[in-house]
């Protein structure tokens, strides 16, 4: 007999606190941290984040322990992209990324009215020595 089980999100965080709270000391760790210890706290809170309610409490938890944000976003970057990733931060990254292609590409960047989609034109000197 096939039983359905609803499955209602977790409200007691006290799991998902502790891996969270051991993954950020595995971060910052000075010695040397063993891949496998690593991979087993990270599937252990991916699990979590499976199991919590996506509410109020877990966006404190998230917004005091940056590792498990960054892993967070990631499980959920298909639905809602670099939804915990500062704007300034994101948008500075993608306009260095574009210029320096723009560079090795030879072309120059001119400047834009939307600095997320720079205008290229040709470099005169490109191909001249």
């Amino acid at each position: 007999m096939n039983a359905t089980h609803n499955h209602s999100p977790k409200t007691d965080l006290t799991v998902t606190h502790v891996l969270a709270e051991l993954l950020e000391r595995l971060e910052r760790s000075g010695k040397p941290v063993g891949a496998e210890q690593y991979r087993s706290v990270v599937l252990h809170l991916v699990n979590e984040f499976g199991d919590v309610d996506s509410g109020a409490e877990l966006g404190a938890l998230l917004d005091t322990h940056p590792a498990a944000a960054e892993l967070y976003e990631n499980i959920h970057y298909q639905h809602a992209g670099l939804c915990r990733s500062k704007l300034d931060a994101s948008l500075a990254a993608e306009q260095l990324a574009r210029a320096a292609l723009s560079r090795a590409m030879g072309k120059a960047v001119k400047p834009s009215l939307f600095p997320t989609e720079p205008q290229l034109k040709e470099d005169p000197n490109h191909g001249k020595s």
